[in-house]
């Protein structure tokens, strides 16, 4: 529970230095609270519900993005975490156009960026990433991220000097009276194929989002209120990989409902 305190903490500071940013220090932040409920998934127990809380904002001299999973396992126990887990990321990125104050847009590339992320959680989560990270200029998306990470695994997995590539992006299609958000990320760790006992391996996770406004259809405000669905498509999932006596490949499609305040 230690963990998760923390990162309840990380959530309420976080929140707690909006007003002192005002002004020309924070540009925007949002936060939001999400459910869902899926069935089939992988390792941990098939049928899930996760409550999450989510900030993002940009800053001056960067941006952060923040989540918090409280994961229920429908009734039953996963054999290492009980009843209910937790997970968590926090990510803060650096500009050094911002910070330098100059133009470093080349073709593509709006900006360049130190991207860093803590993830923990129960259990043997903990790791540490860091590496350059780019702004795209992608032609209809409402923006485009990537990120090069150098993981560092802590705990009985070994990861070090691990590359992970994370793409994460935003695209609106207009439908009637309202919009369909396709937004998601994409973590691809992509040069760990050590077979030895214990290591984490290489593995690739694509999760994205679609949700229906239904805030703006039914006239109580655009990006307010959104329902739809998550999916989950994770090869050798956590860095364990997949073997007879576990499969560690997931796909799942989770209903969805997520508020924005």
């Amino acid at each position: 529970m230690t963990r998760i305190c923390t990162s309840l903490l990380l959530g309420a500071g976080l929140l707690a230095a909006v007003p002192a940013m005002a002004g020309d220090v924070l540009l925007w932040q949002t936060n939001s609270l999400t459910y869902l409920y899926g069935k089939n998934f992988s390792v941990n127990p098939e049928i899930q519900q996760t409550v999450t809380f989510e900030h993002a904002d940009k800053w001056k001299y960067g941006d952060n993005f923040l989540f918090v999973d409280k994961i229920f396992f429908n009734g039953k126990d996963d054999r290492n975490k009980g009843s209910n887990t937790y997970y968590s990321e926090f990510s803060p990125r650096l500009s050094f156009g911002k910070i330098l104050g100059s133009d470093l847009s080349f073709g593509p590339i709006k900006d360049v960026l130190l991207a860093m992320t803590y993830e923990y959680g129960e259990g043997d989560t903990e790791s540490y990433l860091i590496g350059p990270g780019f702004d795209l200029a992608v032609p209809g998306f409402n923006y485009f991220t990537l990120n090069f990470y150098q993981r560092h695994t802590e705990g009985s997995r070994p990861g070090d000097r691990v590359w992970q590539i994370t793409p994460a992006f935003s695209y609106t299609i207009p439908a009637g009276k309202s919009d369909v958000l396709i937004d998601g990320y994409m973590d691809w760790v992509v040069d760990n194929d050590e077979t030895r006992r214990g290591t984490y391996h290489a593995n690739l996770h694509f999760n994205p989002q679609v949700k229906y406004d239904l805030g703006k259809a039914l006239n109580m405000g655009a990006r307010q209120l959104y329902v739809g669905f998550e999916y989950s498509y994770w090869k050798d999932k956590y860095g364990i990989q997949d073997n007879p006596n576990l499969d560690t490949n997931e796909s799942v499609a989770s209903f969805l409902v997520k508020a924005h305040f």
